[in-house]
């Protein structure tokens, strides 16, 4: 029979699995993210509220830190972080280990992608959106691309918005040829 952990055991077994799945993604990740993987998708970190804070937490404690700008911040580990998982994950279960790890395996190009390629839209006055479309390089806070389009409809937002996450890739490499001489 698993023992109920006390809360203040709760949020430093939470710590450590957001460490962990920070340290096996590799790459630094947005607040969203986190949350995303963390709270949303799985139940890692029951409760959204304390993922958010604990995020924050683990800053002011520096075993993360915050690069980047307004636009897009991102969270990594740092040293401190590093030497305090290295030293404690043995506190995380096994099999929570396991889920964790075979989940990022399974789901690191998507987070990823996620991260590089984003999309936004806002109404005008005459009804109409302006749709921005943005691609990041990984580890770099300002975009290397944008694109601003003019849709018709908020469906039309939306479905833009739906066609740059699946080929982003594609529309750029297609503007850059046509515009830089690679010759």
């Amino acid at each position: 029979m698993e023992r109920i952990l006390t809360d203040k055991e709760q949020i430093v077994l939470d710590k450590l699995t957001m460490l962990f799945v920070i340290d096996k993604m590799e790459i630094p990740l947005t607040e969203d993210s986190i949350l995303d993987i963390c709270s949303i998708k799985n139940n890692w970190i029951k409760n959204y509220m304390d993922c958010k804070a604990i995020i924050h937490d683990l800053v002011d404690s520096k075993l993360l830190y915050k690069t980047g700008n307004e636009e897009k911040e991102l969270f990594a580990l740092t040293y401190e972080g590093r030497e305090c998982l290295s030293h404690l994950y043995r506190r995380l279960p096994f099999a929570k280990r396991e889920e964790i790890s075979a989940y990022l395996q399974a789901n690191r190009l998507n987070v990823k992608s996620s991260q590089e390629y984003s999309a936004t839209y806002s109404k005008n006055d005459d009804g109409s959106y302006n749709v921005e479309l943005k691609i990041y390089e990984p580890l770099i806070t300002t975009p290397m691309f944008v694109l601003n389009i003019k849709a018709p409809s908020r469906q039309s937002a939306n479905e833009a918005i739906h066609k740059w996450k699946t080929n982003a890739p594609t529309i750029y490499e297609m503007i850059y040829e046509k515009l830089i001489n690679t010759d």
